[in-house]
């Protein structure tokens, strides 16, 4: 028998399930701060449940008491470093749009890579086209890249894109290049995840975003078997002295999916709202029904997984079969 104490990875789910239980009760409701304080606390109050000695390396902005960088939680136990987005989707669960989710990433201490708070470009893509992408060539000879791993033609990839002004010109070149768009308002990880699972017709995720979600992003792919890179994109003489005040002095260096994302990682996410990814957090009469994803390396394992949370021992509510 092995001495390695039994993998946590299941445990997580439940801290990204508590959190959109939490924020799905704001959905439309058109407050992004009442939305955020409920899947902070939530979040939270789960973790503080574990059995872990966790350190939060990738957390809530500046000044948020919940889950500031450099944070411990849990109960003592396992070490751990922790990147966490309670809520990714803030402006889509105020307007009650899709694709909102609960997120964690969890790594072995000292792993997961902690870049300046600053604009990244990045693409993402899964198994079939992992070794096929560079960040330095144009947009075009990517899509022809993932094209031919895919054994198709340019004209059937699909991109998916944040749809921002600072996306102008990307958007005019996929065009060029004759691939398709999806154009999204909100999810920069959920768009790599999709990127990177088959059967959701999305082939590639591109775009500029935060570090967060690129440390995110790159956990996830490393369970899925996909590939992102990334580079730094400051606007300011200022954010590039605080990249190198952190060390890096290429400013113009690729990061890729190990280096963002090394060693063993588990990756847990819980839809808040409805998505191509995953189903949103559904309310009957005495419960509420959960849709997660939990990626292991250690584990080996991607698992979707349906719950059910009853708000009462004494219920009147029945089990019901998924899609009923």
């Amino acid at each position: 028998m092995s001495d390695r104490p039994p993998c946590l990875c299941e445990s997580y789910a439940r801290v990204t399930e508590r959190a959109a239980l939490a924020g799905a009760r704001w959905l439309g409701r058109a407050d992004v701060e009442g939305a955020e304080e409920a899947t902070f606390s939530a979040m939270r109050g789960a973790l503080d449940e574990l059995p872990i000695g966790g350190r939060i390396v990738i957390g809530a902005p500046e000044g948020d008491p919940l889950l500031p960088m450099g944070a411990t939680v849990g109960v003592g136990g396992e070490a751990a470093d922790l990147a966490l987005d309670p809520l990714e989707g803030r402006g889509v669960v105020a307007r009650g749009g899709p694709g909102a989710m609960s997120m964690i990433a969890v790594g072995e201490p000292g792993s997961l890579l902690t870049l300046p708070d600053m604009y990244v470009r990045k693409m993402a893509v899964g198994p079939r086209a992992r070794g096929s992408i560079d960040l330095n060539k144009p947009i075009e000879e990517n899509i022809r890249a993932i094209a031919g791993a895919f054994g198709r033609n340019v004209n059937d990839i699909t991109t998916i894109v944040l749809d921002r002004p600072r996306h102008h010109d990307l958007i005019e070149e996929i065009r060029r290049a004759g691939a398709r768009i999806k154009l999204i308002q909100d999810g920069d990880v959920t768009a790599s995840i999709s990127a990177a699972i088959r059967g959701t017709n999305d082939h590639l995720a591109i775009g500029i975003g935060g570090t967060r979600q690129a440390v995110l992003s790159a956990a996830a792919l490393r369970c899925l078997g996909g590939e992102l890179q990334a580079q730094l994109w400051p606007t300011t003489r200022g954010e590039i002295e605080e990249a190198r005040e952190q060390g890096i002095d290429d400013i113009y260096r690729v990061f890729g999916t190990e280096e963002l994302a090394p060693g063993q990682v588990i990756v847990a996410a819980t839809g808040v709202s409805n998505g191509d990814l995953l189903r949103g957090v559904r309310f009957y009469a005495d419960s509420a029904r959960t849709h997660s994803l939990v990626m292991c390396t250690r584990c080996n394992w991607v698992r979707f997984v349906d719950g059910i949370h009853f708000f009462a021992r004494e219920r009147r509510e029945e089990v019901r079969l998924l899609g009923f």
